[in-house]
């Protein structure tokens, strides 16, 4: 039986946009898969995952089974073993085969803002996806990066993967920021989070350019300060797109270095499908 069946997987799963990005990929490639998805969470995955025939070539997953995807792989490419947390796994002959293609989304998001290099940078929010930022951050030349948390406990994984990438990771509350300027901001708030204005306006000075990886509420609340600060700010949607290309790369070929066929008209149909278009 031809491995053709992908899902993404997740709770909640309904709002997500990844099946409209790779069917439109597949239709342009001319690829038989079939792509959907299916709600899961941590306590059902194990279960679910082993039910799989040998017709699923791979699954996306989406918060929150990033971790117990890591942890049901029995390889991992260097970004999963950095973060701790997969959105991707592959069937292999030896079982599945964790990624991480959220550190390359954001790094080819802020390449789309002309963000091609870094030095001191800023993430707001210590949760999984702050990883995948401060590795994205590493790979960009950061050697500087303030976290900005609610409790400082919660940075103490990020220095720690900081100190091994080389990187001087700091943490910081909402009202005691850095005032030197920032390369860029990366914010990994989950969607709909308050942020009092005066906070917001705080990590908005001197902020530089903001990705913003929330892309279902938006405006948030620090893209509004960034706009009343009059500096750029991108949400989560080409940082969604990216992280899918290197999926499909994944997907395809086993791993996320070979470009796909006609790779830029690829993204351009991925790109319209996820707007709407």
């Amino acid at each position: 039986m031809p491995a053709t069946a992908l899902e993404v997987w997740g709770d909640p799963i309904d709002h997500s946009l990844s099946p409209v990005m790779h069917r439109a990929a597949y239709a342009v490639l001319g690829w038989g898969w079939r792509y959907d998805r299916r709600r899961v969470d941590e306590a059902a995955f194990a279960a679910q995952l082993a039910s799989l025939g040998a017709e699923y070539r791979g699954l996306s997953l989406t918060m929150p089974l990033k971790r117990v995807a890591w942890e049901a792989a029995s390889r991992r490419d260097d970004r999963a073993v950095l973060t701790g947390a997969a959105n991707t796994l592959v069937r292999s002959a030896g079982g599945w085969r964790a990624f991480n293609t959220d550190v390359g989304g954001i790094v080819a998001a802020l390449g789309e803002q002309g963000v091609t290099a870094v030095a001191r940078a800023r993430i707001v929010g210590a949760g999984a996806t702050a990883a995948s930022a401060l590795v994205a951050l590493s790979e960009l030349g950061g050697d500087r990066v303030e976290v900005v948390a609610r409790r400082a406990a919660a940075v103490d994984p990020l220095i720690a993967l900081g100190a091994s990438l080389g990187v001087h990771v700091t943490a910081a509350g909402f009202a005691e920021v850095d005032p030197e300027p920032q390369d860029v901001t990366i914010a990994t708030l989950p969607g709909g989070a308050n942020l009092p204005e005066a906070a917001a306006d705080a990590l908005a000075d001197a902020g530089g350019p903001l990705l913003d990886v929330v892309y279902g509420h938006w405006p948030t609340d620090l893209s509004r300060a960034w706009e009343r600060a009059g500096l750029p700010a991108q949400n989560g949607a080409a940082m969604l797109l990216h992280q899918a290309v290197l999926q499909i790369r994944a997907f395809a070929t086993g791993d996320v270095i070979e470009p796909l066929p006609r790779e830029t008209e690829v993204v351009a149909v991925m790109r319209r499908a996820l707007v709407g278009d």
